[in-house]
């Protein structure tokens, strides 16, 4: 393949998708000296044709992974903006051209890539690059050969033992190797407000991206560990485990094939993780230091005053995050000499260099922000996540989120944030620790920017929840008026990807919210979570959040709370098949709604206790409470909850050996729906119907019956619905011998099971293997 024209510029000709083309994009604004979006922005307007003004949103957007789609000009304007010639703005046009017809056409599918970006600045580390890049490529003695490849990297916080290992990485993949699985973890090892990363949180995560269906993996740590051993068994696989606390953390995240690579990072010594490479890093030597400098502020700045340069990364005691902040400061005021720098970094009466030198450079570039931005970086620090998008931080500190944007690009450019994924910005853990110390002595404004955010989380996640399921009994939400617009969402899809990406931060936010007395908010968070947590099948997630809530709807004696949490709580514990706890949650849940007058929360409630009794075999019981739920909707007049409840009667009949009754209460939740027109509600009345036919053995019922609920799903667009229908059509035509016939509606069906890692996978791949054998015999 041919290399790119220009020196070290990523080459578009390698993208085999669209992910991997906006992943080499990212790459090319490294390369050009990774200049903030809010520049960028400045330099692709007048490149376009006709010119205008480009927001730095929109730039920010091209980059960002998960995109279906890209602008043509916009991405032959960023090309052009970061420096490429013509020729070379050709290729990466044909490239994305290339790659959208791929995408239109189904595939190939990328490599799981989930590195952040390298960072521009690298500087120095020659020793230690060649020695860890040396360790992923020798060839190791024959008493090594059938190990994992692991190295180590420790030093102190601010040393740039992250850079490191994502420039050794970089390293590697631009080379070739470790091109199957890339897997990044941040394990935050030290923060001082939350605990490391559970390693089976970790697990839980990484099998996911490996596409083990949810339902497949274990609750346990070790069975994880051993899952994922099995799942990246062979796999050209390179992971890095950032930010680790101890070897206790580590080991059940390291796979055991040689053909994998690990990177670790810590501050602390993991002398006992065995056969590791450890490789120690200490502050900068002096060259290097000034090396770092001249490639932030320019050569010609730092040539002009050598002695003043060497004093100034002296008083930084030779620390990379501490010279990169001076740097950025320096950089943004062209009117400074690194003799004034040096003044200033001495405000304070700091003589001896060296003294307290992170305090000094901390101070020296919060103090240079305007009073604004000021605000904005102390209350990032009580974030409830690890990382931020704007929206979350212009929640935060009641801005408007264009602003927030912007102040946070302002930020970065000052390395006072960091920006390792397009959107997502985080606080390197020293920097967090200094906001978190000037937002304490803020005490007015602290609770105030905890309770905005996590409200803001709160009508984010239910606006997601609504597109999950519109059916599903709402809670109404009670929110103060938000300066900051919560997410929005067109459709199921777009919610479910919001949700994935702010898993992590819609956990912490829980968790935050527990903390909170008084409050309603961890109660409304983990109800309004319930939704997404168990389509996911984050179940031990589910009741973590629930059981936080339920403590501090209790505390508050919020007994509206108290019934929400304990129906979710019932649900998740039947769905962990523990109906026998499950009960009495449902049943004091019940006792509430009753209690309350809530009529319509009395009838859904009665429908999830109905179906915890016939998974625990009393199914005269289940019966009675579907009944009693059809008639709390019917004086509800809710026509969703009588629908849920018809199909909970229906579900009881069934399992009472009474067919034909349950297919008639199937049939009055389908007329139901018609009349309502529900088209949510009847693709679901339709498929029950279409399996209870099925089961029976009435194919041609059953058929007749499918092809109306694909019709009703391809008309919805719900993909997974009209596969769902595919997949029963192929089932009821192959079971009458028609197997050709059941083939061409199988393979479509599969390939969205495919794409969407649905748990029907399997049987659909099964179905597949069976008839092609039974196709092969015919012929």
């Amino acid at each position: 393949m041919a290399e790119s024209g220009q020196q070290g510029a990523p080459d578009p000709g390698k993208a085999a998708d669209l992910a991997e083309f906006i992943v080499l994009l990212g790459e090319l604004r490294i390369w050009a000296g990774q200049p903030s979006y809010r520049v960028l922005a400045k330099r692709v307007g007048p490149l376009l044709r006709p010119a205008r003004t480009v927001s730095p949103f929109t730039v920010v957007d091209a980059f960002k992974v998960a995109r279906r789609r890209l602008d043509l000009d916009l991405v032959v304007g960023i090309v052009r903006a970061l420096g490429l010639g013509e020729d070379e703005v050709d290729r990466w046009r044909k490239a994305c051209v290339r790659v959208h017809a791929c995408a239109k056409t189904g595939g190939p599918t990328g490599a799981l890539r989930q590195l952040p970006a390298d960072l521009a600045t690298f500087t120095g580390r020659s020793t230690e690059l060649e020695a860890l890049l040396a360790a992923a490529v020798r060839p190791r003695a024959d008493n090594a050969a059938a190990t994992v490849v692991i190295s180590a990297i420790e030093g102190m916080a601010g040393v740039g033992k992250t850079q490191l290992a994502l420039h050794a990485a970089h390293r590697l993949v631009r080379d070739g190797r470790y091109q199957d699985v890339q897997l990044y973890v941040n394990l935050r090892g030290f923060d001082p407000e939350s605990p490391p990363i559970d390693p089976a949180a970790v697990l839980d995560s990484f099998l996911r991206h490996l596409e083990v269906p949810a339902q497949q993996i274990p609750d346990g740590l070790d069975e994880r560990a051993a899952m994922f051993r099995d799942r990246i068994n062979g796999k050209s696989a390179l992971i890095i485990l950032d930010n680790a606390a101890d070897e206790q953390q580590v080991r059940p995240l390291v796979p055991s094939s040689p053909s994998c690579l690990v990177l670790i990072t810590s501050r602390r010594s993991l002398i006992e993780l065995d056969d590791a490479v450890v490789t120690q890093l200490d502050v900068f030597d002096q060259g290097d230091a000034v090396s770092l400098l001249t490639r932030i502020v320019g050569a010609e700045r730092v040539a002009a005053e050598p002695e003043a340069a060497e004093a100034v990364v002296e008083a930084c005691g030779y620390l990379p995050l501490a010279v990169a902040l001076v740097a950025a400061r320096l950089r943004s005021r062209p009117s400074w000499s690194l003799a004034y720098l040096m003044s200033r970094l001495r405000k304070h009466g700091v003589d001896a260099v060296g003294t307290q030198p992170l305090q000094d450079v901390f101070d020296l570039s919060y103090g240079g922000l305007d009073s604004r931005t000021q605000r904005l970086f102390r209350l990032l620090a009580l974030h409830p996540g690890q990382d931020f998008t704007a929206p979350a931080a212009a929640a935060l500190a009641e801005l408007g989120e264009a602003e927030s944007e912007l102040l946070l690009e302002y930020l970065q450019d000052e390395h006072l944030v960091q920006q390792q994924t397009p959107g997502r910005y985080a606080l390197h853990d020293l920097l967090h620790a200094y906001a978190s110390g000037l937002a304490q002595q803020e005490h007015d404004e602290e609770r105030n920017a905890v309770e905005r955010v996590l409200s803001w989380y709160l009508a984010s996640v239910d606006a997601a929840a609504q597109q999950i399921m519109p059916a599903r009994y709402t809670l109404p939400l009670e929110l103060p008026p938000m300066a900051a617009v919560p997410a929005g969402f067109d459709g199921s899809a777009e919610a479910m990807a919001w949700c994935d990406q702010e898993y992590a931060n819609l956990l912490a936010a829980a968790e935050r919210a527990a903390g909170i007395p008084g409050s309603d908010l961890a109660w409304r968070l983990a109800t309004s979570m319930s939704m997404y947590l168990l389509l996911r099948c984050h179940l031990q997630e589910t009741l973590h959040v629930h059981e936080l809530g339920l403590e501090s709807a209790l505390a508050g004696r919020h007994l509206a709370g108290e019934a929400w949490v304990r129906s979710n709580l019932g649900i998740c514990l039947a769905a962990l098949g523990r109906p026998e706890s499950a009960a009495p949650q449902l049943t004091r849940a019940l006792e509430v709604r009753r209690e309350l007058g809530d009529v319509s929360g009395e009838a859904a409630t009665l429908s999830n206790l109905a179906r915890v009794l016939v998974e625990s075999g009393e199914l005269e019981a289940g019966l009675d409470c579907s009944m009693q739920a059809l008639a709390a909707a019917g004086r509800a007049g809710d026509r969703k909850r009588e629908g849920t409840a018809l199909n909970s009667v229906a579900i009881c009949l069934w399992e009472l050996k009474r067919p034909l009754e349950a297919l008639d209460y199937l049939h009055r939740k389908l007329a139901m729906h018609r009349e309502d027109r529900d088209a949510i509600g009847l693709g679901l009345a339709l498929h029950n119907i279409a399996e209870f036919h099925e089961t029976l053995q009435q194919y041609d019922e059953a058929l007749q019956v499918l092809r109306e609920a694909q019709h009703i799903a391809s008309a919805s667009g719900d993909l997974h619905a009209e596969a769902g229908a595919l997949f029963g059509i192929a089932r009821c035509l192959s079971a009458t011998g028609q197997h050709q016939a059941a083939r061409p509606d199988l393979e479509r069906a599969l390939a969205v099971f495919e794409k969407l890692k649905a748990p029907e996978l399997r049987d659909a791949r099964e179905l597949l293997t069976r008839i092609t054998e039974l196709t092969d015999d015919e012929e």
